[in-house]
């Protein structure tokens, strides 16, 4: 799950029950929970994602001390279908057990609770008993938390949480008394621990990380996710507390600051399709490393020049095909007479002359779209028109023809995601993909098609869906990229709260 902008897929069906867990202390000191994992079918897949109001849903360098020092702490994650990852904690004493997602893309810790009677879903989970437990310590301040895919309520309590073989002591984490919809009642994880900042933590409750820093429990304020995203491996992958494991990286890292505190925030550069640049983020984006999304979401205008060139069938947009046949001459004219790109809308009339929207605005997903009718056909011509600007800017400055730019428009047009955000591709044309690369720092991160497409089922019916999907957040926090498990698992992610940065090698 995980906070952030934007909406994705929906969890459609709860299988089997978790296998049990086996706790294990290996030869560098390091405690290890292993894992099992699933492999991913069309009656199970699950996607993380995010709403239009920033609201995250169901998401190397080498340190001071040793990897294998005492207080560093491995978890190791459950790998659900190459789209969830996530691990058991406890609660209580004694110790009450639950699978949770370790989300980087929120900040509370949230488990079902034992006075949840009006929720199917918490019927399927394990429940929290404060009375069982000789630390509980009653709260019972209000809460609740709203994802892209679902929504929890209920009410703060404090105790010990066991991470690993780490003990947080007093910590405030949310009963959930309340899980309505689909999400939380398909899902194989029975809540949430978030990694990120205090600034988004409902309720300002301080983060389990937060607290393992300052009751001394690691040495350096770092953990790490390596997730391993090969589907026939058992093991889904490894969280480290308070340092890195080096068998879980090549070469070294490359470190960005963090830019907004809060999500995991950082600048990020241009993205490049083939090698060739897509022009939107070539004067810089945003981007939040995020493990409780399972895609890639990015401004549509780039999703849907890389759905094209991948041959992603989404939604055929009857309003960008009629901007293109109405007003395409137009708006080329007006480009190749040196109008200000970020005018031309307003000055065809498809957008307000209030100077709140520009290019580089985007507006909302456009997952969301079809929940927004009372802003009119007028709205959404306008957010067309905005993304032909960029697509025409970048054609120009290929120096295409006319013909040619306006023959690749409708293509584009018949790119655009599906309201949803999911896209498909032929699995029969993997090879001839093109690799999607993201500029972070001074490094490119390349992703080849095997890495960023996601197969579901078995053959003969395997369904092969793209990593990627689409979220417009605007100005000034967007235009902005949710670089999720997609991205995550074929790149160690390194978060540092001490030195506030967040670095990325290529995963071993």
């Amino acid at each position: 799950m995980g906070t952030g902008y934007g909406a994705c897929l929906a969890a459609l069906c709860l299988l089997l029950f978790l296998s049990p867990l086996v706790f294990s202390v290996s030869n560098d000191g390091l405690v290890r929970v292993g894992i099992k994992k699933r492999k991913l079918d069309q009656t199970n897949q699950v996607f993380g994602g995010i709403d239009s109001n920033g609201v995250h849903s169901a998401r190397k360098y080498r340190l001071g001390g040793n990897v294998g020092d005492s207080d560093t702490d491995i978890i190791a994650l459950k790998n659900y279908l190459d789209a969830q990852y996530f691990g058991e904690i406890s609660i209580g004493s004694p110790p009450q057990k639950f699978t949770v997602i370790f989300d980087t893309g929120s900040s509370n810790l949230w488990v079902p609770s034992a006075k949840c009677h009006f929720s199917l879903a918490c019927y399927l989970h394990p429940k929290y008993k404060s009375g069982h437990s000789s630390t509980y310590k009653k709260n019972g301040t209000s809460a609740a938390i709203h994802y892209g895919t679902g929504s929890i309520s209920g009410y703060f309590s404090n105790d010990n949480v066991k991470v690993g073989d780490l003990v947080v002591k007093d910590q405030d984490f949310i009963e959930a008394t309340r899980e309505p919809g689909i999400t939380f009642l398909a899902a194989k994880f029975d809540g949430i621990l978030g990694l990120g900042f205090q600034e988004i933590s409902v309720g300002k409750a301080v983060p389990v990380w937060y607290n393992m820093v300052n009751q001394g429990l690691v040495k350096q304020s770092v953990f790490s996710f390596w997730f391993n995203r090969n589907a026939e491996e058992e093991e889904g992958g490894e969280l480290v507390f308070g340092g890195v494991d080096p068998k879980h990286f090549k070469g070294e890292h490359t470190y960005v600051p963090v830019t907004h505190k809060g999500y995991w925030q950082f600048d990020m550069g241009d993205v490049l399709v083939d090698g060739e640049t897509t022009g939107f983020c070539s004067g810089g984006c945003s981007a939040i490393a995020d493990s409780g999304t399972s895609l890639l979401a990015g401004p549509t205008t780039i999703i849907t020049q890389i759905n094209h060139a991948i041959g992603a069938s989404g939604v055929v947009s009857q309003e960008c095909k009629s901007v293109v046949s109405e007003y395409g001459k137009t708006i080329l004219d007006l480009l190749e007479s040196k109008a200000a790109p970020q005018q031309i809308c307003s000055q065809i009339g498809l957008c307000s002359k209030d100077g709140g929207r520009d290019v580089s605005m985007i507006i909302e997903s456009v997952v969301d779209k079809h929940n927004e009718a009372s802003n009119g056909v007028h709205d959404e011509m306008c957010r067309v028109c905005e993304m032909a600007v960029v697509w025409m800017q970048n054609q120009i400055r290929r120096n295409e023809t006319a013909d040619r730019i306006f023959d690749y428009m409708n293509k584009l047009c018949d790119r655009l995601p599906s309201p949803m955000g999911e896209s498909a591709v032929n699995c029969n044309s993997l090879a001839s993909m093109p690799n999607v690369s993201f500029t972070v720092g001074d490094k490119t991160f390349e992703l080849t098609p095997q890495q960023y497409v996601l197969k579901v089922g078995e053959a003969p019916v395997t369904q092969c869906i793209s990593g990627f999907t689409a979220l417009d957040v605007p100005p000034p926090r967007g235009p902005l990229w949710i670089l999720g498990d997609v991205f995550m698992g074929r790149y160690h992610t390194v978060f540092d709260s001490e030195k506030m940065r967040v670095g990325f090698a290529e995963a071993a």
